[in-house]
């Protein structure tokens, strides 16, 4: 999933460029609403982060420029304000949801993770799949070759994580900020992957790739 981040405090535009990068994301980063407009219209995005108050162009001007356009990617509003009616204002201008700054880099993900199962268009959610495997986000429900998979919830975290990915890798630290929120020691994260490979059975589609992390694929290239 490629994802356009418009934020004008470059250090925090690079964090989210790492973080998202080591969630398995393909990250770029702009710092101004004028260069946003031009590198969307250079580029296809499936999710704008987007700062609202940026200099060149207001983030509300390139919210309602995109949509008006009919461009395809979903827009995630950031914001200092917290009030009502600046989140009523967003999704007006037609942003698909809205997340006010200070926030947590869990909770960040959680959103983008929702916003990236929307069919484009249609708002509905889109099923996840690698060969035989599948997962319904909304419903939590995990299948392969037709059988449910019995997963906990943070096991069906993980397994949501990886199919997002769409075959790249996710590192250590980037599972553990999305499922665990950093709470909890880098070791859970080997044991719910041990413990995924054992209920999905094989053939493996869950490969490690040492100094990269994990990622789901029918063969092992």
């Amino acid at each position: 999933m490629r994802i356009l981040i418009v934020e004008d405090e470059p250090a925090l535009a690079e964090q989210l460029v790492l973080g998202l990068t080591a969630q398995g994301y393909q990250a770029e980063a702009v710092h101004n609403g004028t260069a946003a407009v031009a590198q969307a219209a250079r580029a296809g995005y499936d999710i704008v982060l987007l700062d609202r108050d940026l200099p060149g162009m207001h983030g509300d001007d390139v919210c309602r420029l995109l949509t008006g356009q009919g461009y395809p990617a979903r827009i995630l509003m950031l914001t200092a304000a917290d009030t009502l009616a600046d989140k009523v204002t967003g999704l007006d201008l037609g942003a698909d949801d809205y997340l006010a700054k200070p926030f947590a880099y869990a909770e960040l993900l959680a959103r983008l993770r929702a916003l990236g199962r929307r069919r484009p268009g249609t708002g509905e959610p889109s099923l996840l799949t690698c060969g035989d495997l599948s997962l319904d986000p909304e419903r939590r429900l995990a299948q392969r070759a037709g059988r449910p998979l019995p997963l906990t919830a943070k096991e069906l975290d993980v397994l949501e994580c990886l199919l997002e990915a769409d075959g790249g890798h996710v590192g250590t630290a980037g599972l553990l900020a999305a499922v665990w929120g950093n709470e909890a020691e880098p070791g859970v994260v080997k044991l719910a992957i041990h413990t995924l490979r054992r209920k999905l059975g094989p053939p493996d589609l869950i490969h490690t790739s040492p100094g990269l992390g994990y990622r789901l694929a029918v063969d092992h290239g």
